[in-house]
């Protein structure tokens, strides 16, 4: 098989021969799926554990959910009746582990229960790999009681470094500082075809334009649309549609959840309710701001964004618009940090006064700011200048696809492929 490898792949095979079970989770179509069967070549392929030692259930199937909500001792059974793989007879270097591979666990009654049962009975016979689409589904399934028996992996859609390596572009971007003007006007275009089609894996496989937009529609129409709505048991599709619509309008903007309830008509805690449903399922994410002094920093409103950028682009515009504004490259700035440096790290920051900075990512000791341009021509940044000398030790950039100016006093202009050298974190 011909994967496309993923950064988070490593990580996770680093944990393959612990006992705690690993689980993957994230939005439906980010790869969790492919991921698996990465992590199953690999076993087959370098580790040299025999077929008979893997199993894979897909629990989407209802034979096999049926199975596993039978309990662990008849899935068990079911498995001892297909392999003679056990400690004895296996290579010391497999450990004779039976490698148990269960994808959409959010299906099973009883989640928690049975990773617990596998892990504390069965632990030196299996290793319990699963994967789940929904944040709120897997957390209401996944207990507290799993503390020190799982390890988790959060898989996200691609970053752009991803995606260059799935449109076969050979670029090292740790390393990418000065290129040249044909290098540099491929990573603008191929960046704004990232932001215009956003970061699902299968997107970035499809060569067809028309066929990327049906796709995003399809996906939009069926998960967004369908499933999101399911989950959290939406009553009024209609208010929750046009919630969707005015949350796209707004993507980059300060989030008055008075403003959003009173314009859609509906309660203050069917916003919350709607945004908790949408955080859990990776369509949005509330920004914090970042202050050091609440009386002259402001608020406690937090800034909306989308996790992916085709998604946004469609549903502000009710298609795909071929078009970079600067409200998509700001939210896809958003996701790339998001990916590279973690939300635990990333704010915003406003004053009283109302001087802004998009980004502001503090790590440790270290404090970058950062303003997002699709154009840069030498423009003012009073706002950087003033973080900059109220945080005297912080670092300024400017984000742009287009520089028309080079490099100020005290402020890196960059390109958003050159983040992965300069924000070492």
């Amino acid at each position: 098989m011909n994967f496309i490898k993923r950064k988070i792949l490593p990580h996770i095979s680093n944990f393959m021969n612990y006992k705690e079970a690993i689980v993957i989770y994230g939005a439906r179509q980010v790869g969790k799926t492919t991921i698996m069967k990465m992590l199953i070549n690999e076993l087959k392929t370098i580790n040299n554990i025999p077929e008979e030692a893997v199993f894979y259930f897909d629990l989407e199937d209802l034979e096999m959910l049926e199975i596993c909500n039978q309990g662990v001792d008849h899935l068990i059974r079911y498995i001892d009746a297909r392999t003679s793989y056990n400690l004895n007879s296996s290579p010391a270097s497999s450990q004779g582990k039976i490698y148990l591979f269960i994808d959409e666990i959010q299906y099973l009654n009883n989640a928690s229960n049975f990773i617990k049962l596998m892990v504390d009975n069965h632990s030196d016979r299996f290793k319990l790999i699963v994967s789940g689409s929904s944040v709120l589904d897997l957390k209401s399934k996944i207990k507290q009681s799993l503390v020190g028996r799982i390890v988790t992996f959060e898989v996200l859609g691609l970053d752009f470094e991803e995606f260059l390596w799935f449109k076969k572009k050979k670029y090292h971007m740790d390393k990418i500082v000065v290129v040249d003007k044909k290098t540099q006007k491929e990573l603008k275009q191929l960046f704004e075809e990232f932001i215009i089609f956003g970061a699902y894996p299968r997107v970035a496989l499809i060569s067809e334009i028309k066929d990327r937009k049906y796709y995003l529609k399809e996906l939009i129409q069926t998960y967004i649309k369908k499933d999101i709505r399911d989950i959290g048991k939406i009553r009024d599709i209609m208010k929750f549609n046009n919630f969707l619509r005015v949350l796209a309008d707004q993507a980059g903007n300060l989030l008055n959840i008075d403003e959003l309830a009173s314009s859609i008509g509906i309660a203050r805690e069917t916003v919350y309710d709607y945004l908790i449903l949408l955080e859990g399922t990776y369509i949005t994410r509330r920004l914090t701001p970042f202050f050091k002094n609440l009386r002259s920093e402001l608020t406690k409103m937090p800034k909306i964004y989308f996790e992916d950028t085709g998604i946004l682009n469609y549903l502000k515009y009710n298609d795909i618009v071929e078009k970079v504004s600067g409200d998509l490259f700001e939210n896809c700035i958003y996701a790339e940090l998001r990916k590279t440096v973690g939300l635990e790290t990333l704010r915003y920051w406003r004053t009283q006064s109302k001087q802004e900075i998009d980004f502001v990512i503090q790590h440790q000791k270290q404090v970058f700011a950062l303003e997002v341009k699709n154009i840069y021509s030498g423009q003012k940044t009073t706002s950087l200048e003033y973080f900059s000398q109220k945080y005297p030790n912080s670092k300024s950039f400017i984000i742009t696809l287009e520089k028309r100016r080079k490099t100020k006093e005290n402020i890196l202009v960059l390109y958003p492929w050159e983040i992965y050298s300069k924000l070492k974190i």
